[in-house]
């Protein structure tokens, strides 16, 4: 069983003069899920090398299990450091393909063409993607066989309109992730209270919608593969 995770190479929260990136638990608690099922695990990134992680997600407070493991694990940190070109990465080398969120996707990934190829290719190949929190991003720009846009009437979730409120980044993110793709015509559907875990599945599309949502949307792509 073979995953490829790849994260974001932007690290600038707009003109805010904030940092942005990654965010720290929805890379670790899915990369810790995949790990622990025995899967092999490629990392990758627009840039190549290290991506930036979310300042703000390495806090005492957004701590969790499987961050603390993380950060005493060697080996996982020089992966970290050494993601390969999002450019030289195969579909057919995968079963898969798994996007943590962070601010960072909604400015490099949501129209990176390689990002968009491998979603688009994944999905031809009857390969599941999933991605978490403001990472369904990279579900925008992505087309169906017919043209239309990927997300058109499937059923999808991602970071709400409320829940960039309550963290006071409405105005300064690119764009709302769930007026997107509200727009795009996906059946956009959220938990009933902010920062709930929560998640959908469609078909081969796996969603989750915060950061709290990353481990059960990791398990959901393993129960896909039939792990």
């Amino acid at each position: 069983m073979k995953i490829l995770m790849v994260l974001t190479s932007h690290d600038a929260m707009g003109d805010s003069g904030h940092r942005t990136g990654f965010w720290l638990e929805e890379f670790a608690a899915p990369y810790y899920v995949f790990k622990d099922a025995g899967a092999d695990i490629t990392l990758a990134s627009p840039a190549g090398g290290q991506p930036p992680v979310d300042p703000n997600s390495t806090q005492e407070d957004a701590q969790t299990d499987a961050t603390r493991r993380f950060e005493a694990d060697e080996t996982a940190k020089r992966q970290l450091a050494t993601t390969r070109k999002l450019s030289e990465v195969l579909t057919e080398n995968f079963d898969a393909i798994f996007y943590p969120g962070g601010h960072g996707p909604l400015w490099d990934l949501t129209s990176d063409p390689d990002s968009v190829r491998l979603i688009e290719s994944f999905l031809a190949a009857d390969k599941p993607v999933a991605a978490v929190c403001h990472a369904p991003t990279v579900l925008l720009k992505a087309k169906a066989a017919n043209g239309e846009p990927l997300v058109k009437g499937k059923r999808v979730t991602g970071f709400s309109n409320s829940e960039e409120a309550a963290v006071g980044l409405t105005d300064v993110v690119p764009h709302l992730l769930e007026d997107e793709l509200k727009r795009l015509g996906a059946d956009y559907q959220r938990s009933d209270d902010d920062f709930a875990a929560f998640h959908v599945e469609d078909g081969l599309l796996i969603t989750g919608q915060n950061p709290a949502s990353s481990e059960i949307t990791a398990k959901a792509l393993l129960q896909r593969l039939g792990n």
